[in-house]
This record gives C-alpha cells, structure tokens and sequence, in this order.
C-alpha cells in the first residue's frame, strides 16, 4: 500500500518569517516547522505500508502521484489549499482523507470534499481507517469520541520529513489546556484536562532527533505548564537528559503567564535549556481579559511577570489580540506603549476573529455580529470575521495597521531590544548553527538586513549592540532579524490606497497595460482585472500565443510595481510556451517571488510537464 500524505501550503503571516528564512537563515531551510501530525500519522500506519510525506512550505507538490491513497491534513488557515488539494486528487481517481485540526473542528464542511474524514486525535480512528481499507471496507467518518492516552501515541517518523529544511523539529509533550479562553479552539478539540507523554517516550523521540542531529526543539503543546507538578517532572528529566547525553538541545515552547509565579519551574526551564517560550497576553486591559475569561493573566502585573521570566535569561514571544468588545481606539495606544515597555519583539498581534464552535463564535452568531463571508481561521490578514462593539470596523483595520507600522520603525524596534536587555540576564538563548552557517547568517544580516537600511538603521542597530555583554549578541541579533522580517511582511502585505491615492494606483495599471501593448494586439496575452476596487484589482493575465524572449523580462518590472504599490493579486494564466524560453520564465519567478503569496499560476495541462511551478512559492492554480 502507497500512502502520500500532504501537508498543505500556509499563507503567509508573521509566523512565516519569509525574509528571515531567505536572507538569514542557512541555505536550504525553507520554513520554521515541519507537520507533526503527518509524521505521527505515518507512525501509526502498517508496518507493510509505503509512505511518503510532502510538505507544499517546502517543495512543490507532485501532480501525478503513484500513491494508492493520499491524505491531507491542515489547519483552519489551510483550509482553503487543503479544498484545493482533495478536491484535484479526488477529480483524479485518488482515494482522498481529510484529515487535520481543522477537519477535526469542522468535519462537516469535508464531507463533499474527501472520500473519508478523519476527525479528532488520530492515534485510535487512523488505525482503524488504515484495518478497513486493507480490508476494502473503509467508511465516510471516523470520529474520535473518547478520551486518547497519550501513552499510546508512538514515537513520529522523523525520518520521512526533509529536517533539513526547517528551522526547528517539534515535539509534543501534553494536550489540552485548563484555562477557558473564550477565543480559543484547543479546549474545544482536547479539552481541558491537560493529558501527557510519559517521560520515557519524550527520551525516545529525543534520542531519534539526536541520532538525526537536531539541535533546535519545539514543544507544541500550546500550555506546556497546563499541569505545572506534571511540568516539573518533565522539566527536571530534560534537565538530566541533556547531562546524561552530554548533548545540548536548546528548546523553547508554549506556556502561560503563570509560569512566572513559579520560581521553582522557572529554574527548572533554564536547567533544561529553554531558551524561549510564547505566551498569550492578549491584552494588557485587565477589562479585556476578563470579557474573554482570561482571568489567569489578571492575577499579577503582566508586565513585571516578564520581566522576571527575562531575569532567568528565558526569552518571550508573545501574542496579542485587538477587538474584545472591551476595546476602543484607545486600545491601539495601549497595546502600544506596553509591547515596547515589555521589549517583546516577536509581538503577534491579531485581531480577534471567531472560529467556528468556539464560545466566542457562538456568541456572536446569537448576537448577529459575524461576517459570514468572511474567513474565521486567520487573525494575521488586514480583516476579521466579527464586527467590533465600540468602534467602526473600517477604524480597527486601520488602527491595526497603524500600529503595527509603529512598532516597526527601526527605532521602535531598537527601543524595544533595550528595554529587553536591561532586564535579561545571562541569555540562553543561542544559535544552533555550525560556524560557517553561522558566519554566513551574519554576513547576510548586516548586507541585507542592517546596512540596506542606511544610516539610521545602522545608528539603531549600534546603540543596540551590547558592546560589553557579548553573550547578548546572538539575542539581539535575532531581535533585529525578527524585527526587519515582520516589517517585511507588513509592507508587502499591509498595502492600502488612502483616499486621493488612487490615481496613483491607476497609474501603475495603466504602465503595465501599455507594457503590454504590443503583446496584446498581436492577441499573444488577454489581460482582464476588476477595475480599482480600492485601488485593488484581481489581474488575470492569459497567455494565449507562445510570447518571444523578451516578454518576461519587458513585463516582470510592471507586475513587480503593481504589487509592490497596490494591494492587487496576479493571475498568470500560461496556455501556450516555447521550451527554448523556459530560462526567462524562471526568471519572470524569480524576480516574483517575494509576492508569491498573492501570484497564481495556472499551466494547461499540456504543459505541466514542460512548465515547472514550485508551489511551495506561488499559489498553483490546479483546476484544468
């Protein structure tokens, strides 16, 4: 039996770090994390069974696959790519499972979509599925309706995944979380008594990293502290197992803010080696926190609760969330001035979004408040599902754009690194990198990050430097990184066309038209677009007769400035190529790249195999 199973492709957030990952991090790494889920869903399959995982963030999926079943699992952000994907395989004669959390929330909206949908923890319904599709009798739905022990969940199949491509490897410790956050989705799915991994299996899956040799570990359990006695265990095993092995493993994790209440646990955590962790703040409005029931964050000053997680040289990434029914525009101020007092560079701010099944949704559903159209599973985009209480939406889009551009100078970002600093002591954190790898990252961080950014940023940056604490260079270094990439990420994301602009906008689309000119009256392209819909356009760019050399390089600079100065999206439509012309396509790609996110590219499907298109980078439009 061939199994292909398929992690989709994410867009692109903050979480991506895409300029990071191209510019500083070694050659070869394409993204932060490999899937987890596919790696444990491979462990759990026949011992007979042949298996494959693709992950679309690194590699191009393949159109033809020789696979008996293909699987796809993703996240409620994925949830657009992970249709795409069953819906084309399906079209194909595959036999397709949906699978993922998003399909475990939700399994109603992939009953049309797959031929079976796995829902809930795999580790007792994949068993299943995979028995009665051996036998040729599988079912519609398996559904996991009790209670899984995580002392059955085996140890993942690293070996499938291409590590070498990703930043760190996750491991998961415990599932649920004892808190009730309105918001979120995770008690919902795993509920609310944290259930864990015995020790033993934690040092198993340590060992096979460690064969691998992996350094750099991500726990995701999304509250590592959920059961803080059980946390301490786990915390003084790694502690000895690193000892033990005489192998340094620098770790980080997820945790709530009641971990700085615990000294005990705090030293514990530096014992071990975590360099990190991320916290959900959400909000430094105590008012806010109690709307959402985040009352564990209102028991202590938040931000002396990080500073002291600083004091034991512990890193904090941290999210945050704007449009509680609590919050104003005075909110944007507040969230302000307390992301740079508490120096948190990796600052996820969000706005709030509802997610189906959760109390939140629920309650706006009642309430008439959602925006059915518009997407629950991601809080990074210019939008949200929900309409605020105490301000208009259009303000809170605007308003959270605003801020994100303020935190983002370079000046802003090197107050934050200071305010960081003087609190943290002895820093864990360290990069995992061998030498030449790490010469080569900071080569790439001082000529395409620090000195592109001309005197100011180098003035920055300086008064940044930790002239006489050298082991704080590697943090701070990785501040600016961060800080650079999110700025990345808003300013070709984060584009909007204020009121008079928009014959600016225009401009740019009647440049490309022309560019376009003789191409268009020789009918080798059609060119159609939604005409300025706030300055905006869906572009569909058709190309009908095969073009000569130079049409790529005459039009790559115009798509280039369209994107670069609106908020559009391209469509390339290719319907006729000449092989000899295949260089200046790639380099058309290439040049496009860094707005991959909002390019799609459909091939006829006479050409897929002449046309390579890495959907890992662009949006493959896989409909014929």
């Amino acid at each position: 039996m061939k199994l292909l199973l398929i992690n989709p492709r994410f867009p692109e957030s903050f979480w991506s770090f895409k300029w990071a990952v191209d510019n500083i991090m070694p050659k070869g790494i394409r993204t932060i994390n490999p899937p987890l889920g596919l790696a444990t869903l491979a462990a759990l399959c026949p011992p007979d069974w042949e298996i494959e995982i693709v992950d679309e963030n690194i590699e191009s999926i393949p159109l033809n696959p020789k696979a008996d079943l293909i699987g796809i699992c993703g996240m409620g952000v994925q949830f657009k790519r992970q249709s795409e994907l069953l819906k084309f395989y399906k079209s194909r004669g595959h036999y397709v499972v949906a699978g993922g959390s998003y399909a475990s929330l939700c399994p109603e909206y992939f009953q049309d979509l797959a031929d079976t949908v796995v829902a809930g923890e795999a580790e007792y319904i994949w068993k299943e599925f995979c028995r009665d599709f051996d036998s040729g009798a599988p079912k519609k739905l398996y559904q996991e309706t009790g209670e899984v022990s995580l002392e059955d969940s085996p140890t993942p199949r690293f070996d499938l995944l291409k590590l070498d491509r990703y930043q760190a490897v996750s491991l998961q410790f415990s599932r649920g979380c004892p808190y009730r956050c309105e918001f979120c989705d995770i008690i919902v799915m795993f509920g609310r008594k944290p259930r864990v991994k015995s020790t033993e299996q934690v040092g198993r899956e340590l060992d096979e990293l460690r064969r691998l040799g992996i350094r750099n570990v991500f726990f995701v359990d999304d509250n590592l502290i959920g059961n803080k006695p059980v946390a301490k265990k786990l915390m003084a095993y790694l502690r000895d197992y690193q000892k033990e092995h005489n192998y340094n493993f620098l770790f980080g994790t997820e945790a709530s803010l009641n971990l700085a209440q615990d000294d005990e646990l705090l030293k514990l955590f530096t014992e071990a080696n975590f360099g990190w962790v991320f916290i959900g703040i959400e909000s430094p409005d105590e008012e806010s926190l109690k709307e959402t029931l985040k009352f564990q964050n209102t028991r202590s000053d938040i931000l002396t609760s990080i500073r002291h997680i600083y004091s034991y040289g512990i890193e904090v990434l941290a999210g945050f969330i704007i449009g509680f029914d609590n919050d104003t525009m005075r909110t944007f101020d507040l969230q302000y001035s307390f992301i740079q007092n508490s120096g948190i560079q990796a600052a996820m701010i969000g706005l709030l979004t509802a997610v189906p099944k959760t109390p939140l949704y629920e309650r706006l559903e009642k309430d008439g408040r959602l925006i059915k159209e518009a997407s629950g599973t991601d809080n990074t985009k210019l939008g949200t599902n929900l309409i605020p209480k105490q301000m208009s939406y259009e303000d809170m889009v605007e308003g959270y754009r605003q801020l994100y551009y303020k935190l983002l100078d370079d000046s802003t970002i090197a107050d934050r690194i200071l305010n960081k600093t003087r609190y943290m002591k002895n820093p864990l954190f360290r990069s995992t990198y061998d030498i030449p790898d790490q010469l080569r990252s900071l080569k790439g961080f001082l000529f395409r990050g620090i000195f592109p950014g001309g005197p100011a940023r180098i003035y920055h940056f300086l008064r940044t430097f930790p002239f006489t604490r050298p082991k704080m260079i590697p943090l701070v270094i990785q501040d600016w990184t961060i800080g650079i990439s999110m700025r990345n990420y808003i300013d070709r994301h984060f584009i909007t066309v204020r009121e008079g602009e928009e014959s600016l906008a225009k401009n740019h689309f009647e440049l490309f038209e022309r560019s376009l000119g003789k191409y268009l009256s020789k009918g080798i392209v059609e060119v159609s677009f939604d005409k300025y819909k706030n300055a905006a356009a869906n572009l569909l760019i058709s190309i009908k007769r095969k073009p000569d050399g130079d049409f790529f390089e005459n039009v790559a600079p115009h798509i280039e400035n369209v994107l670069k100065n609106t908020p559009s999206s391209i469509t390339l439509k290719i319907e006729e190529f000449h092989d000899e012309h295949h260089s200046h396509l790639q380099g058309l790609f290439k040049r496009l790249s860094r707005y991959g996110d909002r390019i799609y590219i459909a091939v006829h499907e006479k050409l897929r195999d002449k046309v390579y298109i890495d959907s890992s980078v662009f949006n493959l439009v896989l409909e014929s």
